[in-house]
């Protein structure tokens, strides 16, 4: 769930190299969309839109405690392009006590993004 679909399209393909894969409706201001970067696959619905389907989540806001942890590599560079994005790093990166390296950020609607690499 996203306040502003567009905002959202944007922020994943412009600041953090996701492709736009498709949108409803495909012209127009967008209910959803798909975007793509290597073997990540994310959606997007907009919050008015999702709470008319789901009328459960009337009262609810996007970001919240959820955290999407996603698997990369080449995480020190990909740490660097962000960071030179300004995007807004909340965790820096760091080992941890499972063997991988991660690092943090918040999106634009309040969501945690985990970035993590398995260390050789």
């Amino acid at each position: 769930m996203v306040n502003d679909v567009e905002e959202t399209i944007e922020y994943y393909t412009d600041i953090l190299g996701f492709t736009l894969l498709r949108t409803v409706p495909e012209e127009g201001k967008l209910d959803w969309a798909m975007v793509k970067r290597n073997d990540v696959v994310m959606m997007f619905q907009s919050s008015k839109s999702l709470k008319t389907k789901m009328p459960r989540l009337q009262g609810e806001k996007p970001g919240g405690g959820l955290t999407f942890y996603i698997k990369v590599d080449g995480i020190a560079e990909l740490h660097n392009q962000l960071f030179d994005n300004e995007v807004e790093i909340i965790s820096e990166l760091e080992s941890t006590f499972y063997d991988t390296i991660e690092f943090s950020i918040i999106d634009v609607n309040g969501y945690v993004l985990t970035f993590s690499e398995e260390q050789n």
